[in-house]
């Protein structure tokens, strides 16, 4: 999972998408479960159009066997273009917990459920609160 994070933190997508299997389950946070590694792929380019952020305190727990994983991790991000439903961009920053949960088989994540807070996301970059720290 660490190298999973470390391409995600530098932007690697094409690394990102080689740990995933391709009938992976992503349930995206507070929204629709997309099935499919080309699903995972558009997801992470909307992403990388939208948001620069970074995952820092990554935290990985597993069971014995590792199949089932967590991850907690602190996001330090930027919106940087309008996503679908949310506020306007205008680059504002953030801070806040996140964290998810992953289902492997076979060497690949075959789900991943995300989940941050959407509505303390959406008070930091609609000014309701700066961005801590």
């Amino acid at each position: 999972m660490l190298a999973y994070y470390a391409a995600f933190n530098r932007g690697d997508w094409d690394e990102m998408l080689s740990f995933v299997s391709d009938d992976v389950a992503h349930d995206v946070n507070q929204g629709t479960r997309e099935i499919g590694r080309d699903a995972f792929a558009a997801f992470l380019q909307r992403m990388n159009r939208c948001y620069r952020e970074q995952l820092k305190e990554i935290v990985v727990l597993a069971n014995q066997g590792g199949a089932r994983v967590a991850a907690e991790y602190v996001v330090h991000g930027e919106y940087l273009a309008d996503d679908t439903g949310l506020p306007p961009a205008r680059g504002q920053k953030y801070v806040l917990p996140g964290g998810a949960f992953f289902h492997i088989r076979g060497g690949r994540i075959t789900r991943v459920t995300n989940y941050y807070n959407l509505e303390d996301w959406i008070t930091q970059v609609s000014g309701g609160r700066d961005a801590p720290g």
